[in-house]
């Protein structure tokens, strides 16, 4: 077997701990009508989400999002905006739809630099602390939190980056940690 050049170069090592600017992730806030139309989407009925009376007798005392609502929200795009999956196709119709879309965004991360075009997702976790509640302005800040070489079955070289965003409320409360890996190959 032939050897190889290593793909995680010092340039790339140098990319861990990176981390975005703290941006609010929606315009709007937590909002009843885009709440009821994201647990209707993910299609759970629990009345703790829509029903004031029902949620007024659970430990939380009111609506509450469900635990992924708030990794949703700065997928929004705003009115006018132009729409950045949109935008990756038209000048790439070869796109992933993932590469090249949140580039440009404010509190992206920087890209990594590598020759490795594919991306897919590796996997996601996400660390619950405290639920979204009606009226709740999220924000979110983004770090590398690593990046691991590995050889495919074939013995392709591949890098695993995982970030890590942490979102918060208005009060700097963490309401969940999500962890996102995703592999370049």
């Amino acid at each position: 077997m032939a050897e190889t050049k290593s793909v995680l170069t010092d340039e790339i090592r140098a990319l861990i701990g990176a981390t975005g600017e703290k941006v609010e992730a929606s315009l709007w806030g937590i909002e009843r009508e885009d709440l009821r139309r994201f647990t209707q989407a993910i299609m759970d009925p629990d009345p703790r989400y829509w029903d004031d009376e029902f949620a007024k007798t659970t430990k939380f005392g009111g609506i509450v999002t469900p635990p992924i609502y708030c990794t949703y929200l700065s997928r929004k795009t705003p009115p006018g905006a132009d729409d950045p999956i949109t935008r990756a196709f038209r000048e790439n119709p070869e796109s992933d739809g993932i590469g090249g879309v949140d580039t440009d965004r404010r509190g992206a991360l920087p890209s990594i630099p590598t020759h490795l075009k594919r991306i897919m997702n590796a996997g996601n976790e996400i660390e619950l602390y405290k639920y979204p509640t009606l009226g709740d302005r999220i924000f979110s800040q983004a770090r590398i939190a690593d990046i691991k070489e590995r050889a495919g079955r074939d013995g392709a070289p591949m890098l695993f980056i995982t970030t890590e965003t942490i979102y918060t409320n208005q009060r700097g409360e963490v309401l969940c940690v999500l962890r996102a890996s995703s592999l370049r190959r």
